[in-house]
């Protein structure tokens, strides 16, 4: 066979064009990691400094790990060898891009590109002038502790953080107290419904089979299951009945529903003071108080534990710490003490005034209604068990040739019926709750007023002007509606003549 020069270099050109071919294709799967490594080589000098002086130094353990990474990947790619030796090797000077170009292998790429210059301009000049103010606290400690002033060991050992994690621990119990009450509220509201449709359908049932029986349409066995399935629907509903009026669902709902008021007063509270910063050991043992304190108060448990729903007399609400009055008067003022903190003579005799028309005025009304209410509240709960139990008996001689026996299950059973739904259905205990809750308010209140007046120290009372516009707009009034308030009277009192024909809170 002959081998012609013409053949040579027609097989030459073929392997010639099969091999750009395949650094085309070289060229395309690569066109996207070489940009990267271009785009490193630009970014390098920056992006070291930055890792290496913060990221080296505080977190070790991110530096072990990149470690790791590298030597992994590194068997695999030569780039990502030169890579994680330009990134992770110590700096020993000042870097510069040609440090880094010299850890890259550039002939390990076979082809050139170009990379944007425009942004990448723009994106190294950021960079640069982040890496030249990086540099002038770097110079001034060699132990590139920059980010703080103190050391971590001293800041999580200060007073100051150890009263914050304590403020956050009484936050979390406050914040989980409000979804526990809120939830208790809505049940026991279910309850007050679900138990009155109940004993009124049974009731109502009972009368009616009490009814049919005395009509004399039954006789023999009939009759019997009439009486008997009558006397037994009206006994279970004098129990459900006792049951129902002991416990009060619609005051037990009630006081759940204030204890989530004001469990979220605490919280904000809370709050406030870690936004305003400096907690004290004081302000966390004051938030404790308030929430022990609002734990007794308001119990969640019925056993033990519940409240007395008929007391003998009218009680206003105690839900703060006897020491709540003097811990604010410690911690409460942190303003600028400036012209004896706001306090003046007049200002005085105004909250004095206040007070008395509070007395005479607000306390006194609730009281009496409170009284009231707990007296209606107490006869219902005794006549609807008495007029079921009286249906009760009365149905066992339903049918019989008396006709006035046989009216007696059918008209206690209604009459029960009227009773209870009036009691529970007007929520009667909701009411008498509200009333011990805002008799309880204005007792707070008065106390308020007074342990702060008997202060003598002015630079531990709350400021006076701040002081006057809580009062005023915890009785729903502005600070003029307040002053006018006291001034009348004032001139009431001093004229002798009928009392102020106004009442302090606009609220209740």
């Amino acid at each position: 066979m002959v081998v012609r020069p013409s053949h040579v270099y027609n097989i030459m050109n073929r392997n010639r064009s099969r091999t750009q071919d395949d650094a085309s294709d070289e060229h395309a799967r690569l066109s996207g990691p070489i940009q990267l490594v271009n785009l490193f080589l630009y970014l390098a000098p920056s992006v070291h400094v930055l890792y290496y002086k913060y990221a080296h130094t505080r977190y070790p353990t991110l530096h072990i790990c990149l470690q790791q990474l590298f030597e992994t990947k590194s068997k695999i790619s030569p780039i990502m060898a030169s890579l994680a030796s330009a990134l992770l090797n110590p700096l020993s000077s000042s870097p510069s891009s040609s440090f880094y170009l010299k850890r890259i292998n550039c002939s390990m790429i076979n082809c050139s590109f170009s990379v944007p210059k425009a942004s990448t301009r723009n994106l190294v000049e950021e960079l640069d002038r982040s890496k030249v103010k990086a540099k002038a606290p770097l110079e001034k400690n060699d132990n590139i502790k920059i980010l703080h002033d103190h050391d971590d060991d001293d800041l999580f050992n200060s007073t100051d953080s150890k009263a914050n994690m304590q403020l956050y621990a009484v936050l979390e119990a406050v914040a989980d107290r409000i979804e526990m009450h809120n939830n208790v509220a809505e049940q026991r509201d279910n309850w007050n419904t679900l138990l009155l449709n109940s004993i009124n359908m049974i009731t109502l049932t009972a009368s009616t089979m009490a009814g049919v029986a005395s009509t004399g349409s039954c006789v023999g066995a009939s009759l019997l299951a009439m009486k008997l399935s009558s006397a037994l629907l009206f006994s279970s509903a004098t129990g459900m009945l006792l049951v129902m009026n002991k416990i009060q669902p619609s005051q037990l709902a009630e006081e759940q529903r204030n204890a989530t008021r004001l469990f979220k007063q605490i919280q904000t509270q809370i709050k406030r003071t870690i936004a305003i910063g400096d907690p004290s050991e004081g302000d966390v043992r004051d938030a404790m108080e308030r929430v022990l304190a609002l734990d007794k108060a308001y119990p969640l448990p019925l056993l033990g534990a519940m409240l007395e729903k008929f007391p003998a007399k009218f009680e206003g609400a105690s839900w703060w710490p006897k020491s709540r009055l003097n811990n604010d008067k410690l911690h409460a003022n942190k303003m600028e003490i400036k012209n004896n903190n706001g306090w003046n003579e007049e200002l005085e005799t105004e909250m004095r005034e206040v007070i008395k028309v509070v007395k005479r005025k607000d306390m006194e009304d609730y009281e009496r209604l409170g009284n009231l209410v707990l007296k209606i509240n107490k006869t219902l709960a005794i006549s609807g068990p008495l007029l079921t139990g009286i249906a009760a008996v009365g149905s066992v001689f339903a049918g019989d040739d008396q006709s006035c026996v046989a009216l007696v299950p059918v008209l206690a059973g209604a009459l029960a019926t009227v009773v209870n739904a009036f009691e529970h259905g007007g929520q009667l205990g909701m009411v008498f709750e509200m009333y011990r809750n805002c008799g309880g308010f204005f007792k707070m209140f008065e106390e308020t007023i007074e342990s702060t007046i008997e202060e003598k120290d002015l630079e531990k009372r709350e400021n006076g002007e701040l002081f006057e516009m809580k009062m005023a707009l915890q009785l729903g009034r502005s600070v003029s509606q307040l002053r006018e308030l006291a001034s009348k009277s004032a001139s009431y009192r001093i004229e002798g003549s009928r009392d102020i024909d106004e009442f302090a809170s606009k609220l209740f």
